[in-house]
């Protein structure tokens, strides 16, 4: 399995230059052919696959930044990693390093068939998981717990295979990316979840789609000091928009202060799915989200998974963004935690949001048709009273049909928005109803 080296002195080795959008999509493409001729048939297989191995490899290099930075000013550095688990360690390939240097990587690559896997699998893997249970562990070892809790082992086939992702995946960083006519990395890795969210990969109950996202977020305009949360947040779409938006009107005139707050105490989110909770982790970090505070289990009963990323979150957030799940049941271990009980997830929902937000808070939230209009359930009308008792919704919007089709759901929705603390008066209702969806086509 051994490869020759090659001289490089940059720290992304001999990788070229991603300089167009076009060779960024080449490369991610390329990685995800050999996945999907290594066992990862389908999106939903590879892309939790690509999840953790690209998390790992932007992992080290922002450490490595943060060490440099720390060095810079005299303050001590703490590493989340040591060797042999860091990505320079196990995963960057022979000739990226400099001259005369090697790494685990290269002693494996020379060892016997399976070696590798073998390291992966029982040494690297079994040791990440374990970071978060160390009385000392740093927030951002309990994030690389989390993202790691669901890899039991290697799905891609064999080690050739993988050799060659971990090839691919080494030039994706943000030395390699060019800032200024590419998009970011995380705008890339937001491309692979949408595919997750395509018509038929079962995953569209966790992806909302980016456009519906952006004009909630620029409605509700969160600002920088305000605590912004979502309580069935899937890949953090909404949070992550919130970020972008809010870091954006900071601006260059941004505090040391104001950038600590906004990456580590602004965010917070829950998510009860195994597959989806870790996705959403890497999602916020690869968005510059220093600290996600995701919370892993049921929103709606309280069973907790794991909450130790959630430790310290306000009872009552300012800004709730959400696309909650509508069309599922809940059975009564959740319906004794609300005012009026049903099995309907988006009732449940609709009534967490009004009491999680704080008086003077202001909320964007997807609901579907039927919650909106259905008079024949006790629940669905309380609560819906309760809503305008208790908030001001200033503004429906009544989606077109098929926004959602592309992600596997058809339901009719709404966009609703208010803000807690003074009864309706009066409601803007927007009816997008006949506006047909236009799809351009490439020629």
């Amino acid at each position: 399995m051994a490869r020759g080296r090659k001289k490089s002195n940059n720290s992304y080795g001999n990788a070229k230059r991603l300089a167009t959008q076009q060779s960024v999509d080449q490369a991610i493409k390329s990685i995800c052919d050999i996945m999907r001729r290594g066992n990862c048939a389908g999106a939903l297989q590879y892309v939790p696959e690509l999840t953790w191995i690209l998390f790992l490899r932007i992992l080290d290099e922002k450490e490595q930044q943060d060490e440099q930075r720390s060095e810079a000013v005299g303050v001590q550095f703490r590493p989340s990693l040591e060797s042999p688990y860091r990505w320079r360690d196990w995963g960057a390939p022979s000739e990226s390093l400099p001259e005369g240097q090697t790494n685990k990587r290269h002693e494996l690559q020379n060892a016997p068939q399976n070696h590798f896997f073998n390291f992966v699998n029982m040494e690297l893997l079994p040791h990440l998981k374990t970071l978060k249970s160390r009385p000392d562990a740093t927030p951002r070892q309990k994030v690389i717990s989390e993202i790691m809790t669901g890899v039991e082992r290697v799905r891609i086939d064999t080690e050739r295979n993988f050799l060659d992702v971990l090839d691919k995946v080494h030039q994706l960083t943000t030395e390699a990316i060019d800032p200024t006519h590419v998009f970011t990395l995380s705008q890339v890795y937001e491309g692979l979840l949408l595919k997750m969210g395509e018509k038929g990969n079962d995953g569209g109950q966790f992806f909302t789609p980016r456009q519906v996202i952006k004009a909630m977020v620029q409605v509700i305009d969160p600002r920088a000091d305000e605590t912004i949360y979502d309580p069935g947040c899937g890949t953090g779409g909404f949070l992550a928009q919130s970020f972008e938006h809010m870091n954006g009107a900071l601006g260059n005139d941004a505090t040391a202060e104001q950038l600590e707050t906004l990456k580590e105490r602004t965010f917070w989110g829950r998510e009860k799915e195994n597959l989806i909770y870790p996705i959403g982790l890497a999602n916020l970090i690869l968005h510059g989200i220093d600290k996600p505070n995701l919370w892993h289990g049921n929103t709606l009963t309280g069973q907790e998974i794991y909450g130790g990323l959630f430790e310290g979150a306000p009872h009552e957030f300012d800004v709730i963004l959400t696309n909650p799940p509508f069309g599922g049941q809940e059975g009564k271990e959740a319906q004794t935690n609300f005012d009026y009980k049903t099995g309907a997830t988006q009732v449940l929902f609709l009534q967490h949001v009004i009491r999680s937000l704080r008086d003077g808070g202001r909320c964007g939230i997807v609901l579907d048709e039927g919650l909106l209009f259905r008079t024949n359930e006790d629940a669905f009308v309380k609560t819906k009273r309760k809503l305008l008792d208790d908030c001001d919704v200033w503004c429906v919007v009544s989606l077109p049909g098929g926004v959602f089709t592309a992600a596997g759901a058809g339901v009719k929705t709404n966009l609703l928005f208010f803000t807690k603390g003074q009864p309706t008066r009066k409601i803007w209702y927007y009816d997008l109803t006949d506006i047909k969806r236009c799809a351009k086509r490439r020629r």
